[in-house]
């Protein structure tokens, strides 16, 4: 069954906004209760962690993803790849695991390292890759949705003083219970195994292309930290650099949404030779890059001056500068995340991804080591850009003879004026509004008030029908509750018990 692509991203940005919505409410609490010193301790450990977490997945999930959006209508080719896979997952992950604890028990702080575990042991247990393969968006979100609302209540309720660096750390084993959870799923997905049929390390050659993009991808995304305790030894420089990329990657998420649905279709399309609609699709997520990205950046440059102060509190300032520079990495992303992880691996040419994030793993690594002396966390900040910037460069150089670079910067035009003329609104109200949350709140809708009507004015296709179709769906279901209603002649009571069991077999599902 064709599942809505629509409905699918509806789903991971709900998750997204969550996502979004939890750091904002748990970042100034645990900025104020453990400090720069105590946060930059914990980024530097989990820096550490990642690179075995790294060696643990192998980039297993990006291959399983993709090889079961290619048998979405066959149960038993899904079955044996998923066995295949997930024994794989188990084998490498329990050797990482073993390896990390014997690493850990000679660290100083070894308490926080051995905590730290619970994200290598998240990868024996994780099988989420099946149910994006399978364009199980809702069955994730509910979940995860769930566990990051016990996330939020954890981090109040026991994450009291400084001292409580500890606790903080062990909110991880949420996401190891959530990973656990969705094996109770499992049974509708793929049958039992049949052991004699299972080869798990036939696939070592494909997961092996995969893993070395995901070595260079880590070079530029943690080694950084990693560089930052190691160069400068300020735990404060990387609580600062965490909490401004944090801040970052909070948007980036609404942004790169749309990645995780289109993968599995891309795919499945790519594996039905539909070239065509494949070029049709990345156009348009091209294009949702611009639409949403563009405004995000700029609109944390012209508004961190007036959010970090009251958000994170006293002491980090420079936090500002960073979030201003970091804030590029959301178009840098969001336009590599469209040609590599979109396009690139679905079409099974994950050598040119490696191409490309070798080339910006290489640069990251150059520039941090001169930057990073000079200009601190600042330094890797700018670091990061510029490398993830020569990514995006390098795939379209790749992908010029089937995707057009003209007609894909051309359809940014309409959302670079959008967001120029956002600026220059934004500009006066960035010098005369003091710090506070309602000043900050005016200056977000008022930003995007204007965007949108710029966008309107220029009667951008891509933004009207979207709105068109938004507005038509809202009707659509007003209209099918109401015909519903009438047809079974229901009262207002018994339609809110209908709607009870509704949401109780929603839950069942869970």
């Amino acid at each position: 069954m064709k599942k809505s692509i629509k409905k699918n991203y509806i789903y991971n940005v709900f998750y997204q906004i969550l996502t979004l919505l939890t750091p904002l409410i748990t970042s100034p609490y645990i900025a104020r209760v453990l400090g720069p010193d105590n946060i930059g301790k914990a980024s530097f450990i989990g820096s550490i962690t990642s690179y075995f977490v790294l060696f643990a997945s192998l980039g297993i999930a990006t291959f399983a993803s993709r090889e079961i959006s290619y048998l979405q209508d066959d149960r038993k080719a899904r079955t044996k790849i998923f066995w295949e896979v997930n024994i794989l997952q188990a084998t490498t992950a329990s050797i990482c695991l073993a390896a990390y604890i014997f690493f850990a028990l000679f660290q100083e702080n070894r308490i926080l390292y051995l905590i730290s575990a619970i994200g290598i042991l998240n990868i024996i247990f994780d099988v989420s890759w099946l149910y994006s393969g399978m364009e199980e968006f809702g069955s994730l979100v509910l979940r995860s949705t769930i566990f990051k609302v016990i996330h939020i209540v954890y981090i109040f309720t026991f994450v009291r003083t400084k001292d409580d660096l500890v606790l903080y750390m062990l909110e991880s084993a949420f996401g190891l219970i959530g990973s656990m959870s969705l094996w109770f799923k499992l049974p509708k997905m793929v049958g039992r195994p049949v052991w004699r049929e299972l080869h798990p390390f036939r696939h070592m050659g494909v997961i092996l292309s995969l893993f070395v993009p995901a070595i260079a991808v880590q070079i530029y995304t943690v080694l950084d930290k990693t560089m930052i305790g190691v160069i400068t030894h300020n735990s404060f420089e990387n609580g600062y650099y965490e909490q401004a990329m944090r801040i970052s990657k909070m948007t980036l998420g609404l942004v790169t949404a749309l990645g995780g649905v289109m993968v599995p279709r891309i795919g499945q399309l790519f594996y039905k030779n539909d070239i065509e609609q494949v070029r049709k699709y990345m156009y348009r997520s091209y294009r949702f890059v611009w639409f949403l990205g563009i405004p995000l950046c700029l609109g944390i440059i012209m508004t961190a001056g007036n959010f970090i102060p009251w958000f994170l509190g006293d002491g980090y300032d420079e936090v500002v500068t960073l979030s201003a520079i970091l804030s590029f990495l959301i178009l840098a992303i969001g336009i590599s995340n469209v040609t590599g992880v979109q396009y690139l691996v679905p079409t099974q040419r994950q050598n040119m991804l490696t191409i490309s994030v070798v080339t910006g793993a290489v640069i990251n690594f150059v520039c941090n080591m001169f930057l990073i002396r000079f200009f601190q966390s600042t330094g890797a900040a700018i670091a990061s850009v510029v490398a993830e910037v020569s990514v995006s460069i390098v795939q379209l150089v790749i992908v010029r003879k089937e995707l057009s670079s003209w007609k894909i910067l051309k359809s940014g035009t309409h959302y670079f004026i959008a967001g120029a003329i956002m600026v220059v609104v934004l500009f006066p109200l960035k010098i005369w509004l003091a710090p506070s949350v309602i000043n900050t709140f005016a200056m977000i809708f008022s930003g995007a008030a204007v965007y949108f009507l710029a966008l309107f004015i220029m009667k951008d296709e891509f933004f009207i029908s979207n709105v068109k179709n938004l507005l038509q769906s809202v009707k659509n279901i007003k209209s099918k509750i109401r015909s519903w209603r009438f047809s079974h002649k229901m009262s207002e009571h018994a339609y809110k018990n209908h709607l009870r069991g509704w949401f109780k077999n929603i839950l069942s599902d869970f």
